[in-house]
């Protein structure tokens, strides 16, 4: 008999190296959300994978900014090492090979050579050929444990990742009962979950229009007689001028925001939702994260 291996992981990189759709392929549904824009990610995610050898549990930090400009960015570039800084099994490190190195990569390196204990080099977007810097980070592979090459987003080479994870963790029983979890997101609780999804589709329908200056908060979560599950949620922001671009002409962009929200919503709960989504201006609430 097989003795079972658990583990806790850490995944860290600098923003948009793919380190939440990562975490999504590998759970196999969605726990990080995901979007094209840095600062997404602001707290660390916790949440568990298990099969027949065992489990991991997967702390999901936010992307380090290398050049802090704000209270928000040095904030989560606490939160990152903070989430280091705890009783780590292995840490991941996720480079972009399409990217060039930079001041940003080589402070997310330093922190990586700070922490103790076995260190994997993950190359992520092999599924991309050019543009390819993967000569910037050559010099990097003799600093660590093991090397992998993935593709967070076609699911390529997750199988072996998965093997050499488990190769690094030490015997023992599970870490987590996972029977009662509603959603592998182990710190998230369901208000913060679903408005997580919110606040991800916001960012994929604003683009460049407002920069991170909004939040989510759901504040009600009722399921009524008809089965429908009733969502109040608002979308924070700090100023005026972006509460009016979330809205859009004719109230255009929150439609398409609450559409996109709402349909992974009954996803992600299995079951029809009523989304009662506003947006307010709150000039405080970047204040409330720190």
């Amino acid at each position: 008999m097989v003795n079972k291996k658990s583990g806790i992981v850490a995944i860290i990189g600098r923003p948009n190296s793919g380190k939440s759709t990562l975490l999504n392929m590998i759970l196999g549904q969605k726990v990080s959300i995901t979007s094209p824009k840095p600062q997404t990610t602001r707290f660390s995610i916790q949440a568990v994978y298990e099969d027949a050898r065992g489990q991991i549990v997967f702390v999901d930090t936010p992307g380090i900014f290398g050049k802090v400009q704000d209270k928000l960015a040095k904030r989560i570039n606490q939160k990152a090492e903070q989430a280091l800084s705890q009783n780590i099994n292995l840490v991941i490190y996720l480079i972009d090979h399409t990217r060039e190195r930079d001041f940003e990569e080589n402070k997310v390196l330093g922190i990586v050579r700070k922490t103790k204990g076995p260190k994997l080099l993950v190359i992520n977007k092999i599924d991309i050929k050019q543009p390819t810097h993967i000569i910037q980070y050559k010099f990097m592979e003799e600093e660590f444990d093991g090397v992998e090459e993935v593709s967070a987003l076609m699911g390529k080479n997750i199988p072996t990742l998965l093997d050499t994870i488990f190769s690094f963790l030490p015997e023992g029983s599970q870490l987590v009962e996972t029977k009662d979890l509603v959603q592998p997101g182990l710190n998230l609780d369901s208000k913060i979950f679903l408005s997580e999804i919110i606040r991800e589709k916001a960012f994929l329908n604003l683009r460049k229009e407002v920069p991170y200056t909004l939040t989510t908060v759901v504040d009600d979560v009722i399921e009524r007689a008809n089965g429908v599950l009733y969502i109040k949620a608002r979308i924070l922001t700090n100023q005026d001028r972006y509460k009016a671009m979330i809205i859009g002409k004719g109230g255009y962009m929150i439609k398409e925001i609450s559409m996109a929200s709402r349909k992974e919503l009954e996803t992600a709960t299995n079951k029809k939702v009523f989304l009662d989504l506003t947006v307010e201006v709150d000039p405080h609430w970047l204040e409330a994260m720190m």
